[in-house]
């Protein structure tokens, strides 16, 4: 039941809905989460540490790139259902499509990009 909690708690929040918009598109560097969002690297973190102890997210390290991603691998069933619904409810949102095209203009940069769960 705690899982369930907190996965439905992280999906709660805008923010949230929005870092996962743009991890459906693709793996994604705290600085272009950042950029797309115009938000700290404090708070990026915060939110990117909230889906990553939900289980919803997996971090790599690239170098001196921390980079972000969906963890469909180690999803219970129900969870990738939600995360699923998610994406259907995003698909043609204003803001979702607004935040993609900003994430196709990203950038990489060093050294603020460094975050860590």
């Amino acid at each position: 039941m705690r899982d369930m909690v907190r996965i439905l708690k992280s999906l709660s929040d805008e923010t949230r809905l929005r870092m996962l918009n743009m991890l459906f598109e693709r793996e994604c560097c705290v600085c272009e989460i950042m950029q797309v969002l115009d938000i700290s690297q404090p708070r990026a973190s915060h939110h990117l540490i909230a889906l990553y102890n939900a289980g919803l997210l997996k971090m790599r390290r690239q170098g001196l790139f921390a980079l972000y991603s969906i963890d469909w691998e180690n999803m219970e069933a129900y969870t990738e259902e939600l995360v699923r619904a998610v994406r259907r409810g995003l698909e043609g949102n204003q803001q979702s499509q607004d935040d993609l095209r900003k994430l196709a203009k990203a950038k990489r940069l060093l050294p603020d990009c460094v975050a860590k769960v």
